[in-house]
């Protein structure tokens, strides 16, 4: 089953006074690009945690994000008591106030806070890693449904060519019939002498330069192959896209071999439904 590469998917984990966020987004891209976003202390787990995504995710632009609100009970910083006595004892000596607005001055001055560098805690890091494995399969989850919406675009672009190289078969018989008109037309206004039995075979040697009996045999077969694809197991954009390269290289030769007005039509009908597959499969993983 095909997977898109856009996803998303968000866990809120509550543990103490801590409310914490996992948030994880991904776009289409040809290989995997991740960007990881965690807060400071958490940075020793951050290959661990590229490595789960690469596993998991393969390909796409991947922003993820982990974001701690403090629900209060916990003070990052301190006052620096000594500090703080220490300006204040400074400060009595060049003005004259009060302890209170000795202590406003003195806590605005460098130092007299001190961050208390926070640790990571493994047993809550285990709850994290359990929150982030439940957001890669929201992602994954998403992925997923965006791929059902892609398979129903494309097995639609590829019936309606399948249709259009019908229509082109029905119209080969009158593309020969116009083209050797065409030609009979041609030497019959330069009224010259011909060798009826040379001319036959000169017709037949050109038309056989424009047959396209192969082209059609090959473009059905790539169909076939694109349909296939659609409904293996794993999910393969860039083998789409190799398939849909070929889908196209049969269709450009038919166009250039056509010589026809009305199967030039349909050339470009097909080459239309082929563009709109080619711009989806670029999200496909």
């Amino acid at each position: 089953m095909i997977q898109s590469m856009t996803g998303y998917g968000k866990t809120v984990l509550q543990i103490s006074t801590k409310k914490i966020t996992i948030e994880l987004k991904s776009l289409n891209s040809k290989n995997l690009d991740l960007n990881v976003r965690i807060p400071s202390y958490y940075r020793e787990k951050e290959l661990d945690i590229r490595k789960q995504l690469a596993a998991s995710l393969e390909r796409g632009k991947v922003d993820f994000s982990i974001y701690i609100e403090n629900n209060g009970g916990e003070v990052s910083s301190k006052i620096n008591e000594s500090v703080v006595k220490e300006y204040m004892n400074q400060l009595k000596e060049i003005v004259d106030s009060n302890e209170v607005e000795l202590l406003k001055m003195a806590i605005r001055l460098p130092d007299s806070l001190k961050s208390e560098k926070e640790e990571l805690d493994e047993n809550e890091w285990k709850q994290i890693e359990v929150a982030i494995s439940e957001t890669i399969e929201k992602i994954k989850e998403y992925r997923l449904d965006e791929g059902k919406v892609l398979l129903a675009d494309f097995e639609l672009r590829i019936s309606i060519i399948e249709e259009l190289l019908e229509k082109v078969i029905l119209e080969d018989p009158k593309r020969i019939e116009h083209v050797k008109e065409k030609i009979k037309k041609a030497i019959a206004e330069l009224e010259a002498k011909i060798d009826e039995s040379r001319f036959e075979q000169e017709l037949i040697y050109y038309i056989e330069k424009l047959d396209i009996t192969e082209e059609k045999v090959r473009l059905k077969n790539h169909l076939d192959y694109f349909r296939k694809e659609l409904n293996e197991e794993s999910s393969n954009g860039k083998k789409l896209g190799f398939i849909t390269q070929e889908i196209g290289r049969e269709i450009n030769t038919v166009g250039s071999k056509s010589n026809f007005a009305d199967m030039q039509k349909l050339v470009v009908q097909m080459k239309d439904e082929l563009e709109k597959i080619k711009e989806q499969n670029l999200n496909v993983l």
